[in-house]
């Protein structure tokens, strides 16, 4: 049913939980699995000189943190006999960056994880999962993670 699942991680424990989600699928339905992280490479504006070490040093922070994440989704998945690749990928909002990903890439599913956020947090700190599913075509299964809703 689908062949190839797309799950954006984040090193969350939401994004853990759609990577096992992931991986159960994928056994079910012999599937390959994508793992993404997206960075936004300008999350902040600056001015002076100090932006341009600001700059690389998030940018340098970022990509650890992308690769750290994408190893463990990979060995999870791994371990489990699942096929895995792997990508980071720049972008200005991470909603657009997953949607542009799973469609270039041709996924038939997106798995992805929920903070579980409401009100007024959700509210400042936005919702990657609602914009996914408000800009994509593609199927989108959800795992929330009720732990950090709470």
């Amino acid at each position: 049913m689908f062949k190839h699942i797309l799950v954006p991680v984040d090193g969350s424990s939401a994004a853990q939980l759609a990577v096992e989600k992931a991986m159960g699928l994928a056994r079910a339905f012999d599937s390959r699995v994508s793992v993404m992280f997206v960075i936004d490479p300008y999350p902040f504006t600056g001015v002076g000189s100090d932006f341009a070490y600001g700059q690389d040093a998030y940018l340098s922070a970022a990509t650890a943190e992308a690769n750290a994440a994408i190893q463990t989704a990979r060995s999870v998945l791994e371990a489990a006999g699942v096929s895995v690749d792997t990508s980071v990928v720049e972008s200005h909002a991470v909603w657009r960056g997953v949607v542009q990903t799973a469609e270039s890439g041709q996924a038939d599913l997106i798995v992805m994880g929920s903070h579980g956020r409401s009100g007024l947090e959700r509210l400042v700190l936005g919702s990657v999962t609602q914009a996914v599913l408000s800009h994509t075509r593609l199927p989108v299964l959800v795992v929330r993670d009720v732990k950090a809703g709470d």
